[in-house]
């Protein structure tokens, strides 16, 4: 099945051989593998030299679909912000975001290159951000907001993540657009090859991780909302939860070919992940005990 934009192949559905790649022999009866062979143009639309990639258009998804529910949540109380406090909120946090995501991934993903190449350093639309990074730059915005503000830090973290999912899910579906952050070689009838990911089959562990850290994080949260009632227990859930499910989605994507395995089988994504985890242990254990006050208040 071929699908076709411009005479450009998007997506074309191929059998692969199974003596091309790892792990044939584990599936002997098996002669072919139906695979998808990947082949979707970065950029949604030229307008003179000014390209419009899926991208960055999923960022921006992702902050409107944030602010509309943030807008719920002021409507519902549970978040005291008017709506051009959101809105200026939102802006100051994408900004830290972008920052945080950049200077983690070029710190701790690929310093040599960008010390080669100091200038790539802004080239944002080439990819190269860490959700790790993200975080800490998201963190620290709050934080100086929240005592702008005058409000409870948790207070404002309880509310970003319940939408924070949004985000991740078109971030990843912007991933798997953009053709990076692919998974490892697999025999699974869905496998994806990737045009920078050689000729064998992979899992697509973007799409994965939109389910896992988007669809299914965003469902555990809004049911946590219904049910707690202090303050910092969201926040910590969506440390410990996101955390999870990274830690075990990374089992099936490809570490970055620069870093490898940094503790056995271990990627830097999963030790960061262990990182959050513990992290939002202690703001649960604390939380629990109602050290941060009660929601609403």
């Amino acid at each position: 099945m071929n699908q076709t934009n411009n005479g450009k192949t998007i997506l074309e559905f191929k059998p692969v051989n199974k003596d091309n790649f790892l792990w044939s022999r584990t599936r002997e009866n098996m002669n072919l593998i139906p695979v998808i062979a990947f082949n979707i143009d970065p950029v949604l639309v030229h307008l003179g030299p000014v390209e419009i990639r899926y991208y960055g258009l999923m960022y921006v998804l992702g902050f409107i679909v944030a602010f509309l529910f943030l807008r719920k949540l002021s409507k519902e109380g549970f978040f005291k912000f008017s709506y051009p406090e959101i809105s200026d909120l939102l802006f100051w946090l994408f900004v830290g975001l972008l920052i945080g995501a950049r200077i983690f991934y070029v710190i701790f993903y690929n310093p040599t290159i960008y010390l080669q190449h100091p200038l790539s350093i802004f080239a944002i639309w080439e990819g190269g951000l860490s959700f790790h990074g993200g975080l800490a730059g998201v963190i620290f915005v709050a934080w100086i907001y929240s005592k702008k503000k005058n409000i409870p830090f948790l207070h404002l973290g309880d509310s970003m993540t319940l939408v924070a999912p949004f985000g991740l899910f078109f971030g990843r579906i912007g991933n798997f657009l953009n053709g990076e952050l692919y998974g490892r070689i697999t025999t699974l009838r869905w496998g994806t090859i990737f045009p920078n990911g050689g000729p064998y089959p992979r899992h697509p562990s973007q799409i994965y991780e939109a389910l896992g850290e988007g669809l299914l994080l965003l469902a555990i949260l809004w049911l946590a909302k219904t049910k707690v009632k202090h303050t910092g227990i969201i926040s910590a859930l969506f440390l410990i939860c996101y955390g999870i499910i990274r830690f075990f989605i990374e089992f099936f994507r490809l570490p970055d070919v620069q870093l490898g395995f940094i503790i056995g089988q271990f990627s830097m994504g999963q030790i960061l992940c262990f990182a959050m985890i513990i992290a939002g242990g202690i703001i649960f254990y604390y939380a629990r005990k109602g050290r941060f006050g009660l929601i609403g208040n």
